[in-house]
């Protein structure tokens, strides 16, 4: 009998008989009022159960044999397609010189000083015949000058077949970029004058080009850029044939960037914010279309690239990249202005030096709350309204019964 009563004394949830309750209109008033705030606090963590949001972490990047997927689209509108390339080289050895349009995936589309692509008829205006402009004469014996850039003193000792010759325009151009002389614009060159170089640069010399691509890099640190005239290596570095465009003061590489990333978007991620998807491509749509003379500046951007993954909420992973940019434009022939001190030297051009993170950013779709802390807050918001509840019918009963007593 004693151990009933011990047990009896611990029920917290004690009942009264029915027939010694009171209920009044007030309790009925608050039992509606918790009835529509419970339901709509359960409704209200309903959704904030099903809301997909973002939650970003940041690791050290282990990843190895990723590469970087550089995808770009570029306007020059005051520089021709001929006198432009596009090289890339990083710290781990890799040059790529003056990159070739087949085999990364890049297109060349000129445009006329209005910025509009030239039609196809326009784009054939000047008509050489490509068969012709590549092959030599129809003499078989003739061995075309290479004007001094290689020596060809004993080609009268040699068989045809070993002599040193220079048959076509493009193999005098070679020869000269090996002997590091300047080019100019192929006049007075026979090879290029029976060819049409020399027209085809006049008649070029005052449209733009847009370039667009990918192509696949390394993740270590190096650049890529847009310089004029072919590229060459020596012992003494990295250069490129600047005569045509030193002598042409009207070329410059002011430029619209349409779009630069590197790596896949992830515009249908549903939970980003849009910032998130400017950081994967911050520069888009950015002009530098200075007013003053800007034939003899070097454009430079400072990229500063973090590997990002996107896990969506399905399981599907996305590896890519978001990055930061500073630009700086400078005079290569030096000089002070009001802000800076420029030194000399350099290459005209629009170069992007890239720099690595060795951190990761991982942004991870997943509920607002977990499914236990769903429950949790139902049985919270629950008990929490039954409280308050109970405390407002208490409060309005002994009002109630306060105003009736000083009636009588």
């Amino acid at each position: 009998m004693m151990r009933r009563s011990t047990l009896l004394s611990m029920d917290a949830f004690s009942r009264a008989e029915d027939d010694v309750r009171v209920r009044t209109r007030a309790g009925a008033y608050v039992t509606l009022a918790c009835l529509v705030t419970t339901v709509f606090l359960l409704l209200s963590e309903y959704r904030q159960w099903n809301t997909i949001v973002s939650r970003s972490s940041l690791v050290i990047d282990r990843e190895h044999g990723l590469k970087l997927d550089l995808r770009l689209d570029v306007t020059f509108p005051h520089l021709p397609c001929d006198l432009v390339s596009f090289d890339v080289l990083d710290d781990s050895g890799v040059l790529l010189l003056d990159v070739d349009d087949e085999n990364n995936h890049f297109t060349k589309t000129r445009i006329d000083q209005r910025g509009e692509p030239l039609d196809a008829a326009a784009a054939a205006s000047f008509k050489l015949d490509a068969e012709a402009a590549q092959l030599p004469p129809t003499d078989p014996d003739y061995c075309g000058s290479c004007y001094g850039s290689r020596d060809q003193t004993r080609n009268d000792e040699l068989d045809p077949a070993n002599k040193v010759c220079c048959n076509t325009c493009s193999s005098v151009r070679e020869a000269y970029l090996d002997a590091g002389w300047a080019f100019f614009d192929g006049k007075n060159i026979e090879q290029c004058e029976r060819e049409g170089y020399v027209d085809k640069i006049s008649q070029r010399i005052t449209e733009g080009c847009r370039i667009k691509g990918g192509v696949r890099l390394n993740r270590v640190q190096g650049n890529i850029h847009f310089a004029p005239g072919d590229a060459f290596r020596s012992a003494r570095g990295h250069f490129h044939d600047t005569s045509m465009y030193d002598q042409t003061g009207s070329l410059n590489f002011d430029h619209i960037i349409h779009h630069l990333s590197f790596g896949p978007s992830v515009d249908n991620m549903q939970s980003l914010e849009k910032a998130s998807n400017v950081a994967i491509a911050p520069l888009d749509g950015k002009q530098v279309l200075p007013r003053y003379d800007s034939h003899a500046y070097q454009y430079t951007y400072f990229t500063k690239i973090v590997p990002t993954r996107f896990e969506y909420f399905s399981g599907s992973v996305i590896e890519t990249t978001q990055f930061s940019s500073t630009f700086s434009a400078r005079p290569i022939g030096g000089g002070t202005t009001e802000t800076a001190t420029y030194t000399s030297g350099g290459t005209p051009g629009l170069y992007f030096n890239i720099e690595m993170s060795p951190l990761k950013v991982i942004h991870k779709e997943q509920n607002k709350i977990s499914w236990s802390g769903f429950l949790l807050n139902c049985i919270t918001s629950i008990g929490g309204v039954l409280a308050v509840g109970t405390v407002v019918d208490k409060i309005l009963y002994r009002a109630e019964r306060t105003l009736l007593n000083k009636k009588q």
